[in-house]
């Protein structure tokens, strides 16, 4: 298990009226991230915000291509970003214990925080399809490259763990500075990591590792997350 400590290569916020940052994500210009009460929209490239959304966002946030995916308490909503519309919502497979969401290859992919583990879901039905275990709690996930890494944080210790996907056996790990904890997670797509920064109230970009730094990257599934 290849293990080294995480680059944060920037900060964004705080930014007004956030105390908490749950759930990120990327649309493929813009980072979305949860507040509690709104969806927020800002340039990764000022780092300034564009829009918000009001609607509950509690934890994990997704983009599928076209719609976000917000956690609220038990539930799950698919809202129209253009418009800010919940479309529809669907069972949360923790029942207000999840944290962590991404998209991938036709699925959601939620995080269940206490109980260490992360569904595969039917976005159109909420159906557990699969349940990976994890050895330590989740906090966000994401998927990249046929990678899945996920978010943990515990009392002032936080990380980024790339994992099994069959046994969720630890591959890979990035330590991130005591203190500095990581709520949401998404990809860029490329060698970024946004991640939640809980109640910093901030959004930070951690450079993901070069691939093929460590083995058993789990190519045969999922090859990308939040695009």
């Amino acid at each position: 298990m290849k293990r080294s400590e995480a680059e944060i290569l920037r900060e964004y916020g705080p930014f007004p009226g956030v105390d908490q940052v749950a759930g990120v994500t990327f649309d493929g210009q813009n980072v979305w991230f949860a507040s509690g009460d709104k969806l927020n929209a800002i340039d990764p490239v000022s780092g300034k915000t564009l829009r918000s959304i009001d609607v509950a966002a509690h934890a994990g946030t997704a983009f599928d291509g076209r719609h976000l995916f917000q956690l609220a308490e038990d539930r799950i909503q698919k809202i129209d970003p253009q418009t800010g519309r919940v479309l529809a919502t669907i069972p949360a497979p923790g029942g207000g214990g999840d944290s962590g969401l991404t998209w991938a290859e036709g699925t959601l992919w939620v995080g269940q925080y206490r109980d260490r583990k992360i569904h595969q879901v039917d976005p159109q039905t909420g159906a557990i399809l699969r349940t990976i275990e994890c050895n330590r709690v989740v906090t966000g996930v994401t998927w990249i490259d046929g990678e899945l890494w996920h978010g943990t944080w515990e009392g002032d210790e936080s990380d980024l763990r790339r994992i099994d996907p069959r046994t969720g056996n630890e591959l890979e790990r990035l330590e991130m500075p005591p203190g500095v904890g990581v709520s949401g997670l998404e990809s860029d797509g490329g060698d970024r990591f946004f991640c939640g920064g809980g109640n910093s109230g901030k959004v930070r970009t951690v450079r993901r590792p070069k691939r093929g730094s460590a083995t058993g990257s789990g190519s045969e599934l999922p090859a990308s997350a939040g695009k």
